[in-house]
């Protein structure tokens, strides 16, 4: 077991934080390289373990990473835009195997006997699922397709919760886009005024 030189993880920290502070508007350098640092604290045995110029950098980029997509995730859900849930996902994807029609003719329904409402944000959540399903890694595009929009059941508990972590990165890929193309629009006005 190797001990940690801290100065240098720190230096790696700080470059780290630098460059995802440029990459992600949410996150500044000093915090990301506070969580990294913070991380590898926790981590100490583990770190010491594989200690490696290598493991340190590819440690550092993957914590820093996740404390910028959790402080995404975060601004999402309180800057007052909409926001769709896990749940709602699920809805949207169950909707993909009709047509626009059958989906406008269901509008402002309400159905008693499974509880199932069809709202009339439906639509955009559908298109919205739709852009977001394109975003999405393959074999996560495949999960959803195979239980939620043809109802397949899953095999066992590992691909049940495989498949509610799918729902999940689709759930946040909708989110995102629909923030990216607002602040495009936003953008966009300014420019033009």
């Amino acid at each position: 077991m190797t001990e940690i030189d801290w100065e240098r993880f720190s230096q790696i920290a700080d470059s780290v934080g630098k460059q995802i502070a440029r990459d992600w508007r949410v996150a500044e350098k000093d915090d990301v390289k506070q969580s990294i640092l913070l991380h590898a604290y926790e981590r100490r045995p583990m770190i010491e373990e594989n200690y490696s110029e290598p493991f340190l950098w590819q440690f550092a980029k993957k914590v820093g990473r996740q404390y910028a997509s959790a402080q995404r995730d975060a601004r999402d859900v309180e800057d007052g835009q909409y926001y769709y849930t896990p749940e709602e996902a699920r809805m949207a994807l169950g909707t993909l195997l009709f047509t626009d029609e059958e989906i406008g003719s269901m509008m402002g329904q309400k159905d008693d006997l499974t509880s199932a409402r069809i709202t009339d944000n439906l639509m955009s959540a559908r298109l919205d699922a739709s852009t977001a399903l394109t975003r999405l890694a393959t074999p996560t595009r495949e999960i959803l397709m195979r239980r939620f929009v043809f109802g397949l059941p899953p095999a066992d508990d590992s691909a049940r919760k495989a498949s509610n972590r799918a729902v999940d990165a689709l759930a946040r890929q909708m989110n995102r886009d629909l923030r990216k193309n607002s602040y495009d629009t936003r953008r966009h006005s300014e420019v033009t005024v």
